[in-house]
This record gives structure tokens, sequence and C-alpha cells, in this order.
């Protein structure tokens, strides 16, 4: 039989709202109380039921996750480290996939906002002003893109793409493509930022391509394109997109690295596994999770923005055997 709110009250002599209230609210308290209802329900095995807290608290104990496509191997390990660190402090995770559709993530977060105490955005593709319209409404920390209304996570990709530029300018590489990916991406935007800059201080001519999907298939439409130039190395938007260029230069025959060096960007675990093993710029997945979960429970605690409330998290670059000398 299941320990009930009503057994642990009778063993700490107390009522049984101020068994409530000592598990959701303990500062509402006496000290002394507080310590015999929590003896009590870990003597008895107590498990405080979700429904009921949030009736007495007004929170859910959820927080929302809201990304683009679960399919792209970089969110799972952004996903996964969420869910470690949400679980330390007994909260559970909805998660939700937009499918690359911008359309979809403000209904998304209009329909679980009365489920949730709080919004992770994994790259959200909306536009600033519909996200912002949420400012001030439901506590919201935004992953790998800046938004002014709201704390942010993000990695330091401009330091990436300039990583990537020095080492292809140190092969020899004078010429160099970029495959870069959706319009509506705030890292695409700010990588190619990055890349611009790091190719004009390199003297380094940059030819950009695309915009086409971050998917494998993406850089599959975009290699033809890339021979075609004459760049002689090229960067992609993320691993996916690189991914897709590999398969394609392979199938025409275009000698990897010998006639054209490829890079990518996020370092997911296939990268490492395809022949050549993909040089990549790494960013630390698990880490953009957990100090996103951290931002957010200091908000919903708060109310108010936390005092460093835009982290910027460092990438490397992963020489691997897809670039070489010109």
């Amino acid at each position: 039989m299941a320990v009930t709110i009503k057994d642990v009250a009778r063993l700490a002599g107390v009522s049984q709202s101020s068994v409530c209230r000592a598990l959701a609210d303990p500062d509402q308290v006496r000290p002394e109380t507080r310590e015999r209802v929590e003896t009590a329900a870990r003597n008895l095995g107590y498990v405080p039921n979700r429904a009921a807290r949030s009736l007495i608290t007004g929170r859910t104990g959820n927080i929302g996750v809201v990304l683009p496509d679960l399919a792209n191997p970089f969110f799972p390990s952004v996903v996964k480290s969420i869910q470690t660190q949400a679980r330390r402090f007994d909260y559970a995770v909805f998660l939700s996939d937009t499918d690359e559709d911008p359309a979809v993530e403000v209904p998304l977060i209009r329909a679980l906002a009365k489920q949730v105490d709080g919004f992770l955005l994994c790259s959200p593709r909306a536009a600033d002003d519909e996200i912002k319209a949420f400012a001030g409404q439901t506590p919201i920390v935004v992953l790998n893109r800046r938004i002014t209304a709201f704390p942010s996570v993000t990695a330091d990709s401009a330091d990436g793409m300039r990583q990537a530029v020095a080492h292809l300018h140190a092969l020899g590489h004078r010429r160099v493509a970029y495959v870069a990916g959706p319009r509506t991406s705030w890292s695409n935007r700010d990588r190619l930022r990055g890349l611009r800059s790091a190719t004009t201080s390199y003297q380094m001519e940059l030819i950009e391509i695309g915009n086409v999907a971050p998917t494998v298939q993406g850089g599959t439409a975009a290699a033809d394109l890339v021979i075609a130039s004459p760049a002689t190395a090229v960067l992609a938007y993320n691993d996916l997109v690189a991914l897709g260029l590999l398969n394609r230069l392979q199938a025409r025959g275009i000698d990897v690295p010998g006639r054209i060096s490829v890079v990518g960007f996020d370092d997911i675990l296939l990268a490492g596994l395809v022949s050549p093993g993909l040089t990549t710029v790494a960013i630390a997945k698990e880490h953009i999770g957990r100090v996103g979960v951290e931002l957010l429970l200091e908000l919903m605690a708060d109310g108010e923005r936390p005092t460093a409330s835009r982290r910027v998290l460092p990438t490397q670059l992963i020489v691997r055997g897809s670039t070489g000398p010109r």
C-alpha cells in the first residue's frame, strides 16, 4: 500500500496541511516542524505526488525543451545533459521537436506554457519579436542563440571558425567555400560573421554557397557547387552538411583531402567514425545543456535575469583526416 500524506502527518504528529507546506515550501514552516516532517517522510519512504504538489505551489515541476530537429545528432547530447541536470533538482523534462519549422515554435510554447515552469529553447528559428512576446510571462533561456530579452548559452562560433581558417591557411589553402545553413539560424549568421572576419585577416578568398538544410541531404545537394568552384577547401554549417559533402565528393571520385579539404562544425559522434575522419569544430554539447538548466532554475527562483545571463562556451578544432595540404 502506498504511503500517503496522512501517514506522514500521523508519524510526525502534525496536520496534513503542515506536511504539504513542509515538503512543498519549507520556508513557510518552523524548522523543527520541517525536520519532523522530513524525518517521517524519509522513514516511511514517502514520495511526494508531483500533481498534488503543483496545486499547492503553483509549480508543475516540469521544464519544457523545444528544439528544431531531434534527428540531428547534435541535439540528443544536449537533451541528455538537460535531463540529467533537471533530474538532480527533481524536475521532469517535456520535449518537443519543431521539425525545422519556425511557424511551429510559438504555438508550441503557448500550448506547453501551462504545463511547465519554464523553457529551454534550443536553436529556435522563430523571429526575435515573436519570442520576445513571452518576455515577463514565462521564464525562458535560449541555447545556441542570443535574444536580448532572455538569458542565453552559446558556443564561441566566431573563434571556432578562426581556428578552422588558421588550420586551412597553414595547410596552404587560399580559396575556401562555406556551405551555409538555414537563413533563420542565428548560429549560421554567427559562424559566417566569424568566418568572414577570419578569411579577411588571413587574406583568403571566401566563396559563400547556400543556404541549405542542416542535414546530410543539404550537404549532398551543395557538393557539386563546391566542386565547380575554385575552392580547395570547404567549411560546412554543421557536421551533417559536411558528411553530405563527403558522401557526394567520394561518389564523384573527388579525393578528400587531396583535391578538397572538408571541415565540419559540432563534432557529433559520426564525425570520428567516417573515413576519412571529419575535421570539425567541437562544441561542449553537454556543457550547454547543464548551464542552460542552471540559468533557468535561477531565473525561475528569483524572477529576475541571472547576473551572468549570457554564457559563451569555448570551441575547439579537432583535426582528423578530411583536411590536408593544398
